[in-house]
């Protein structure tokens, strides 16, 4: 029996049965029918099992065309626009990540020609920001040349690059016959259910490699998420090469090898919004601040012990909000991070700051007390923190060069109590955080739950 199917590469199938791909020996009978187990999982998913589920139209017939792999072209890429780079460089992708699917050693030959065309209505887009349109409408048809023809339609390359990545799902390869092949008949209309689909990545616990982090923005970009939320510096390393405060690192990193200088930056920027994911820098302050920041003297509590009593895990060590040089320091780590990132928001951290830190040190007390009228009460040290918060968004957004959307941590400052007093300054139209809190202010906080 299995003889009568040699012209195939196993002698089994896949069949879908009330939603699931079930197992199913080839016979003579279904051997010209016979869907390897990616062409079932088309048709039988619900939306094609696309990833993410498009929140749109999705329709797929029922008949799977094969590709001719080395006859593969995107074309309406539009010439000096400011995504003509980005939009050639997805295309690139595009077309890497199909000969991926062909195994080593197999070369499929035949198949009809695919010609993809985008068509981006607003090609000078080139910043992912919270208002960016990323929608996107797929067609595949056969022309009457017998050619296939795919036309991706969005409002900004971001989207014209999610419908690749699309079209890239929909192209399997067949190992019941070795070649490429794409359902002939679909429509696909969708657009991103959230316009913050983010990864936090700390590398400065643990460094992670520049190849490693392209690692994983290569694997947002598939899923379609756009914002890699870089937490870069922490009291355990200061692993950023900061151009203006270049002693930091030197300090701070793990070796002189486990940095980020600013051509790694400038890499994993450029990598990332090739692959629809913007990098938002974080600069966790004025907690988890250590490592790098020893000879400053605008720390305390460094490396105390026992840390249980002055931070959440060790090495200990928090800004000392009383030292007036402080403010330029971060002003120029400010400046460089923004001249790198250029990001339409910035992370400040602000989490897990202990007042006991604070307290411990005379020359904070004194100065609260002196300068201030205050005295060391919770209340207090909230004031103190809403101090530093103050004078580093003033630095942030001389800076930026105006009012960026700044973002924090959860914490003791955002809790409803405090929140409305210290954050509340200026109007502002977007935030994160729990309804009970939400009113108009540049700073906007979010919630982690473990």
């Amino acid at each position: 029996m299995f003889g009568a199917i040699s012209g195939l590469n196993s002698v089994w199938s896949w069949q879908c049965e009330k939603g699931y791909c079930q197992k199913k020996l080839i016979t003579n009978e279904t051997e010209n029918t016979a869907l390897s187990l990616p062409a079932c999982r088309l048709f039988c998913s619900q939306s094609a099992a696309l990833w993410p589920k498009p929140t749109g139209t999705v329709s797929v017939g029922n008949f799977l065309a094969k590709i001719n792999v080395n006859s593969i072209d995107v074309e309406g890429i539009k010439s000096e626009t400011t995504t003509t780079d980005l939009a050639q460089a997805a295309a690139k992708i595009f077309k890497e990540q199909i000969r991926i699917l062909i195994p080593k050693n197999v070369n499929p030959t035949g198949g009809k020609s695919l010609i993809v065309n985008l068509d981006i209505q607003n090609p000078n887009i080139n910043k992912i920001t919270l208002e960016l349109d990323e929608s996107y409408t797929l067609q595949i048809s056969e022309s009457s040349d017998g050619r296939l023809k795919a036309l991706i339609t969005a409002a900004t390359f971001f989207g014209a690059r999610h419908g690749l990545q699309t079209l890239n799902q929909l192209i399997i390869y067949d190992d019941l016959r070795d070649e490429l092949q794409v359902p002939r008949d679909v429509s696909v209309t969708d657009k991103p259910a959230y316009p913050h689909r983010g990864i936090l990545l700390d590398t400065s616990r643990n460094y992670v490699t520049v190849d490693t982090i392209k690692k994983t923005i290569k694997g947002m970009g598939a899923s379609k998420m756009n914002t890699f939320h870089w937490h870069i510096t922490d009291s355990h390393s200061f692993p950023y090469v900061s151009q203006s405060q270049p002693r930091l690192s030197k300090l701070g990193a793990y070796s002189p090898t486990k940095i980020y200088s600013p051509s790694d930056v400038a890499e994993i920027i450029q990598y990332g919004k090739e692959r629809g994911v913007r990098v938002m820098p974080e600069f966790d302050a004025p907690a988890h601040v250590g490592e790098g920041w020893q000879d400053t003297g605008l720390v305390t509590c460094f490396n105390w012990q026992p840390w249980q009593s002055y931070c959440v895990e060790p090495p200990c060590g928090q800004f000392d909000p009383t030292k007036s040089k402080l403010y330029d320091v971060i002003e120029d780590i400010y400046g460089d991070m923004i001249a790198q990132f250029q990001p339409d928001i910035f992370h400040m951290g602000g989490d897990e700051v202990n007042f006991n830190c604070w307290n411990s040190t005379d020359s904070i007390v004194e100065w609260m007390a002196k300068e201030k009228g205050w005295g060391r009460t919770e209340a207090d040290f909230v004031k103190l923190w809403d101090y530093f918060q103050t004078q580093a968004l003033e630095r942030l957004y001389k800076k930026a060069g105006g009012q960026i959307p700044a973002i924090m941590w959860t914490s003791t400052l955002t809790q409803k109590e405090y929140v409305l007093d210290h954050l509340s300054r200026t109007n502002t139209s977007f935030k994160f955080g729990p309804q009970e809190t939400m009113n108009k202010s540049p700073i906007y906080w979010t919630t982690v739950t473990n």
